[in-house]
Order: C-alpha cells, then structure tokens, then sequence
C-alpha cells in the first residue's frame, strides 16, 4: 500500500527523533515523547520548519527536564525534630496508661472493700478456706469476712461457705482467728514449708527470730527432739541451784543474783502454732514439732526426712543440732547399776534426776574440772553446806578450768571452790568404776578410791553430726562439726549455727565454739543469711562462768592455758562480782549485757602487777607465737567486752600491755585516792 505525504512526513520525524541526541533523554517510559512518538515528531518538525530555527521565547530540553523534575522542595517540612515529635506520642500515651491504672485500682478498691470478693487462697480439694490460723505474727482481723459472706452472693467466684456461717455463727475463734472445721484431713506434719530448722536450742532461737523481723510473714517449722519449748541452758549449772523455793524450781524459774525471777524458757509454748496449721498462717508463723528427730538430708533435691519416716521439703534449712556431752569410756562400759547412777549433764531432764538424787543421796562425784563441772561444784557444795551432801570433783589437770586460765588463777579458782564446800582431787582420772554395797566405787590412777551415790560427768562437749553422715555433708577433722564457709553456709540453701558449726573466723581461722553467745550471734546470722543477707561471720563471741554470786570471769578469742599470758590484777571492789553486775543490769545473761557496757576512758593511772595471791579482778592476754593477743579474760571485770572485742580486733602486738590494761579501767582511782590521803 503507497502511503500518503503526511504518513512519511511522520516516518521519517520519528526516525530522527530516535537518532537525534538532543531529544534521545527526553526517551523515558515516564515521557510523553516515549508514550505518543507523534509528539516528539511534531516538536521536531515544528523546530526544523523555517530557515531562523525556533523562537527565541522558547525553552530548551534541559530547562523543562529540570523544571519537571521532582525535589525535596515539595515535601513537607516536620516541625520540631523527630525525638520532640516522639516525647509528645509518648507523653500522651503515658498519660492515658496512668489514667486507666488509677480507674482500674479505683474500681478494684470499691469491689474489695464492698465484700463481693475474696482475695485468700482456697484449698480446693477439701473446699476450706486457708486463710491464717493463730499462732505468732496473724494481725489480721477475720470478723469482716463472715459480714461480707452474708452480704454478697459468691457462688459463682468462691467456695462455699462453711455450715455453720448459714445458722449465723462465725468460724472466727475468740482470740480473732480462724479455725480449721475439719483438721483431720490436714496431715499433722507439712510435706512442705518455707523455713525448717532442725534442733530447737538456742541457736534456732535467735535464727527463727532474725528471719521474722526481716521476713515478718514468714512460715518457719522448728524440729526439736526433746518435750520442751526452746530454752537457755546457762542456768541449768548456775542460778537454778541457788533458787530454795522448789515449786519455783520445779517449774524452771530461776532467780538472777539481783533477786528478779526468771523463766528458763525464752517464749512459752502457746507462741508456737501447730505445724498442722502453719501453711494455713496467712501472716505467717513459727511452728514447733517437739519430740521429733531429722535423720536424714537431701541438700540438692531439699528433702529432710524424720526417724518417724515422715518427708519435709524446704526452701530454706538451718542445722542447729547442737552438741551431746560426752562420757567417759570407763562408765559407758560399767555396769548397769553405775549407768543408772550416771548422769551426762545437758538438758532439762537431766537437771531434774540431779537434783532428785542429790536430795535423797549422802554423795556425789563429779569428773571433770572445766566450767561445768566447777559450776556443779561450787553450787552442789553450796547445798553440801546445809544437808551434809559430800561433793567430789576429780579431773587431770592441776587446777579448776587448767585448760582455760593460767596456773596460778587456776590454782586460786581450786582453792575458791574448796570454800564453797566441794572436796577437790586434781591430777587424777578415773579408771575404773564398779558398783558395791549400793554404791559407786570410783578408783583413780592414783590411787585413790572414793564411794559416791551419783556420779556427773562433766568432760566435754562434741557436736550432733549424724545427720552429716548420713546427708554427705562435710565433716571438719580436726576441730568436729559441720564444715560451713564464713557466712555459715554448707551448701546452697542450707545453713549451720551453734555448737555444731565449724566455721571459718575471718579473724582467728577456723573454729568451733560452744558457748551460749556465740548460739545466739550465730543462730541470728544464719537466719539473716537465709533471708538474703549474705553477712560473713565477723563478730568474735564471748562466754562467761559464774562460781557463784561472789566470782565471775568473761572470755574472748582464743583462751588456753597453753598460751603465754601476760596480766594485770588490781584490788577488787564490792562492785566486781556477778551479783553486782546483774544488780546494775538486770540481766544474768553476760551476752546480752554488752549493749549497755560502760566505754568510760580508762585511768592514766599506772599500777604494777600484784604479786599477793588476792586476785580480785584483773585482764589476762593470751598471745600467740608472734606476740599478738588472740584471747583475753576478764577475771571480776564486767562490762567491758566492747573494749576487749577491739583489742583482739586491732590485733595488739608487741606493745605494752600493762598499757593496754589501762582501756579497761580496772583500777579503782578514788579509792587509792583516798588509801593516800589518809596515808599522808
């Protein structure tokens, strides 16, 4: 087909306009020209028409490539920068949070306070509420609860109510708490508790009150193995004995040196909840399973099992198992007779046959010289006063507590003890006991033979470590006990406290100590530490005996008379005794003393060391193979453990310790004062 003028006019300007570089970038798909080639052909025929080109108002490519072209001129402009603009989303959006929590905790408070809810646990299987039982730290009131189940329908959001809410009563008991209807299906020990503590003596003591001022609803169950509520033995040995009201003694009061009655038991029974109840304590609460004993321990799955075959598991454990005394191998192969004669001093049960059998025998022996047995002397000897019992002590050593004090206080001690009635056999064992004529015959290596009624060993003290053995738990070799590190721990989530922690001493190294205030610091400790305090063991215990109301010493660090000592004595007043301390006091117990302990400076006074044999009060260094002080003991000195705490702190090495002495003021300044007025 021939084509028309106009068709190749057409052809030949779309051929020019592909081979043309100036119109070739104007070739985009986005372009006119790409999309109608008619346009671009029109343009270039209209500009190659004439013989003078285009007009001169016209514009080139480039011009209106550029004027078309898009630039971030056209975009809005933000105002502010991006983090305001940001700050105010998130401003606004706080704000609508804030007010939707406070509608919602409004609403939620009219609801609970309207009674129309429960917020306590329910025990679904048995359909009885678990709200707290009584026992120590419930405050809560229930009384509001029996309103509000009569007042809102609850069907359908909580169990039903008991029977006898429906005839009016309440399940509230008198004292404010609520009672469990049906205890029966309620197992008599917990499978489960929070805190368990095993051994109920005064290191459980001080633990299960720590972990109830730091842990207020704290639910602790204390295993002990004896009938009785947690009690102080000190007095077991001193105070009780000097008591002559039986009925008081019988019920285990004692009185202090100043006169003021005391029970031996630190709270009575009804503090403690019934173990049945205490998961049930919805402020929680300090159960007490007496009469029980924990043989056995799996730290890693935390699992004690009882002698009764009963299972606990914990969350926290303390051993506090304490010590059992120890007896001689020559009475423990004795006959039967002499067994039944024997009595190991520990316990309540044992105070209670002595002092049954001392009133009703003519004698009575007692076999070893340290702090119990010249405690037992001095008070039988005082009854051996008024009834005529005849009171032997035989032990080894050279004098009464040989093992504590230096010779010749040692010496003065024995010769004190005489006085109060005693008949004292130093440097002599027993080595043979048999039983004749109704009486126990005690033969010594010496020679020596004496026939007595009953006979109290008083050697020693070692630690409860079965459970130990039969729970893979480390064993210290040379001092006994559990092996625990500086912050009484054994293993995770398992503490030691008491006699029968051998922990580490930041200060002296690796100790066990027996005594009544380190029970009480190390109980507390370890119950701090099981709430989360990771404390070590820093504080340096303290221990005191008392020969009677008329002498008295304290002790800290490592005593014995092994030792070089280094002493300073002066005359001792009417003030330096134990009934004088606790007069101004209040308080036998030395341990709990400390806090009001006088820190008056000491006298600049100097004073030599008195070489009569009148040792009225005085300090006693112990030093170590370096010269640095490692114990002291304060003989007639009261009040001033504070003072002999930072001593032993300081480490005092090498220096004069008669100057040393001078921070104890033991010196009776207006008295010599007056001894050298009248003398001039």
């Amino acid at each position: 087909m021939r084509k028309s003028g106009v068709q190749l006019k057409m052809q030949r300007a779309n051929t020019l306009v592909r081979l043309s570089p100036a119109l070739n970038n104007c070739l985009t798909r986005n372009s006119i020209f790409y999309k109608a080639p008619i346009c671009a052909s029109l343009l270039l025929q209209s500009r190659s028409t004439g013989s003078h080109g285009p007009p001169a108002h016209w514009k080139t490519l480039k011009q209106i490539s550029l004027e078309t072209k898009s630039h971030m001129d056209f975009l809005p402009v933000p105002e502010g920068s991006w983090q305001e603009s940001y700050s105010k989303k998130q401003k606004k959006a706080n704000l609508l949070l804030a007010a939707s929590a406070l509608a919602f905790g409004l609403t939620y408070y009219i609801v609970y306070k309207s009674g129309c809810i429960y917020l306590h646990g329910y025990d679904y299987k048995t359909f009885k509420t678990s709200a707290g039982l009584s026992g120590p730290g419930v405050v809560a009131s229930f009384s509001s609860e029996a309103a509000s189940k009569k007042e809102c329908d609850t069907s359908k959001t909580s169990p039903p109510a008991p029977a006898q809410a429906d005839s009016g009563e309440s399940n509230v008991s008198p004292g404010g708490n609520p009672q469990v209807d049906d205890l029966s299906k309620i197992p008599d020990i917990p499978d489960h508790v929070q805190y368990l503590i095993i051994g109920a003596g005064t290191a459980a003591f001080g633990a299960f009150r720590a972990i109830k001022s730091r842990d207020p609803r704290a639910k602790i169950l204390v295993v002990g193995d004896e009938d009785s509520v947690p009690y102080m033995r000190p007095p077991l040995s001193k105070e009780l004995w000097f008591n002559d009201d039986k009925e008081e003694v019988e019920s285990l009061q004692f009185k202090q040196w100043n006169g003021k009655k005391r029970s031996i038991f630190y709270e009575p029974k009804e503090f403690f909840a019934e173990p049945k109840q205490l998961n049930s304590l919805e402020n929680g609460g300090i159960a007490l399973l007496m009469g029980k004993k924990v043989v056995k321990l799996d730290a890693g799955k935390k699992t004690a099992w009882l002698a009764s075959g009963e299972k606990i598991k914990y969350e926290k454990c303390l051993i506090a198992t304490g010590g059992k005394p120890r007896n001689l191998p020559v009475l423990a192969k004795a006959a039967p007779e002499v067994k039944s004669r024997t009595v190991l001093f520990r316990n309540i049960e044992d105070f209670k046959k002595l002092d049954s059998l001392t009133q009703q025998s003519e004698s009575v022996a007692i076999i070893g010289g340290g702090f119990l047995g010249s405690e037992l002397a001095c008070a039988l000897g005082k009854r051996a006063k008024k009834t005529g019992l005849k009171v032997y002590q035989i032990f080894p050593e050279k004098g009464n507590m040989g093992r504590i004090l230096p010779d010749y206080l040692s010496k003065w001690t024995t010769r004190k003890v005489e006085r109060e009635g005693a008949i004292v056999m130093p440097n002599q064992s027993v080595c043979a006991a048999t039983f004749t004529d109704g009486k126990v015959v005690l033969n010594t290596d010496k020679g020596q033979c004496v026939a007595v009624d009953v006979v109290v060993a008083a050697v020693g003290l070692e630690p409860n470590v079965e459970l130990a053995r039969a729970s893979n738990l480390e064993i210290d070799p040379t001092n006994g006990g559990f092996l625990v590190n500086a912050e009484l721990e054994a293993r995770r989530d398992l503490w030691v406290a008491g006699d029968a922690a051998c922990f580490f001493d930041m200060k002296l190294g690796r100790r066990r100590v027996e005594h009544h205030d380190h029970a009480v610091v190390s109980g507390r400790l370890a119950g701090e530490n099981m709430t989360g305090a990771a404390k070590p063991y820093w504080h340096q215990s303290m221990f005191w005996s008392d020969l009677g109301p008329d002498v008295g010493y304290e002790a800290i660090g490592i005593v014995d008379s092994s030792l070089p000592t280094v002493a300073v004595f002066a005359k001792a007043t009417e003030k330096d005794n134990p009934k004088a301390v606790v007069e101004e006091t209040g308080e036998s117990l030395r341990s709990e003393t400390e806090q009001n302990c006088d820190t008056t400076p000491a006298s600049e006074k100097a004073s030599p060391y008195l070489e009569t044999e009148d040792f009225g009060k005085g300090i006693v260094f112990y030093l170590n193979d370096k010269k640095t002080v490692v114990g002291i003991l304060l003989w007639n000195t009261f009040n001033k453990m504070t003072v002999a705490r930072q001593v032993l702190r300081d480490g005092a090495r090498n220096e004069d310790l008669y100057e040393v002495a001078k921070l104890f003021d033991i010196y009776d300044t207006q008295a010599e004062a007056a001894e050298e007025s009248a003398a001039s």
